[in-house]
């Protein structure tokens, strides 16, 4: 049975006078995933995810939440389940973080109880008491996610959570989210630019080039992507390409290596008899393995930056 989708939108398109910063996207977020929402700066991420949250209203398109589809009348009874953290925290720096914590409850409506909950969560339950002004940015990025989960959403929506965090905050936060679908049975949409962030979170993944949704479906999958070629390069390409194929061997050449599928030993050293039995002289034999990298810039443009 196919796993139900918390989140899906349908055709969502969002246009500022003649342009189309999202074009049509079709996301669809399974219940308990972690969707990692990948893409360049400018790629349309922000908007979508301020679409889904009620923040910008689309041009065109639908949504549905909680497999419910989002109108006027049932929105913000539909947000009341989502929690988020959409750019840089917000947040009273003359208070404490659990003042500011204690705020935040009272418009959501939520339990007390929920403010050492979401403390001891994002490990901020010896700062409480500590003036925001004088949290770091770390401390300030896991505030603002101890806020987004007072109430325990049933979805949880961040935008590009890790920006501007050291490595120590960015590994922190990351073990943070990754502990919220098991543990909290929260569905989380991360957003990142950062292919080697969405790696280490997500197990599915959507991404989005000029407004366009170009990929979706599991991690997984984009990694089966990646396939591994065995590279030669010899003295004579052409005529060794063309002894290749004549036998058989499903070989192309490219940047003067001869690139041929993945085999056992036995296989590749037969071949390199039959070269060199044509006096073609080899002088490099190797493995090639397309990276996750190579696959987003092949899905995003190569022109786009990681």
């Amino acid at each position: 049975m196919p796993t139900q989708n918390l989140v899906e939108t349908h055709h969502l398109t969002k246009q500022y006078g003649k342009v189309r910063c999202v074009n049509a996207v079709n996301m669809q977020v399974p219940s308990g995933a972690i969707y990692g929402f990948l893409g360049p700066n400018g790629a349309g991420k922000s908007t979508t995810l301020k679409m889904i949250l009620g923040l910008a209203r689309p041009t065109e398109g639908d949504i549905t939440l909680f497999n419910v589809p989002v109108n006027e009348k049932n929105r913000m009874k539909l947000l009341t389940q989502t929690g988020s953290l959409i750019e840089s925290p917000s947040y009273y720096g003359h208070l404490t973080g659990e003042e500011n914590l204690r705020i935040i409850r009272t418009l959501k409506g939520c339990s007390e109880k929920d403010i050492d909950k979401v403390l001891k969560i994002v490990r901020l339950d010896e700062a409480r008491k500590k003036l925001v002004n004088h949290y770091s940015l770390g401390m300030k990025q896991r505030l603002g996610l101890a806020a987004a989960l007072l109430g325990f959403p049933k979805l949880l929506i961040l935008d590009e959570p890790t920006n501007g965090l050291d490595p120590a905050g960015i590994q922190e936060m990351r073990e943070l989210i990754c502990t919220l679908p098991s543990e909290y049975g929260i569905t989380v949409i991360v957003s990142s630019h950062l292919l080697s962030e969405i790696d280490q979170m997500a197990d599915h993944v959507g991404i989005i080039r000029k407004g366009e949704l170009v990929y979706q479906d599991t991690l997984e999958s984009l990694h089966s992507h990646s396939k591994e070629q065995i590279a030669i390069r010899v003295s004579h390409t052409a005529i060794a390409l063309d002894l290749l194929r004549q036998d058989g061997v499903e070989a192309t050449e490219e940047d003067g290596y001869l690139l041929l599928p993945m085999a056992d030993d036995a296989y590749v050293a037969n071949l390199c008899r039959l070269l060199v039995a044509q006096n073609i002289s080899l002088y490099r034999i190797e493995k090639r393995e397309k990276s996750l990298e190579d696959i987003f810039l092949s899905l995003t443009g190569k022109e786009s930056s990681l």
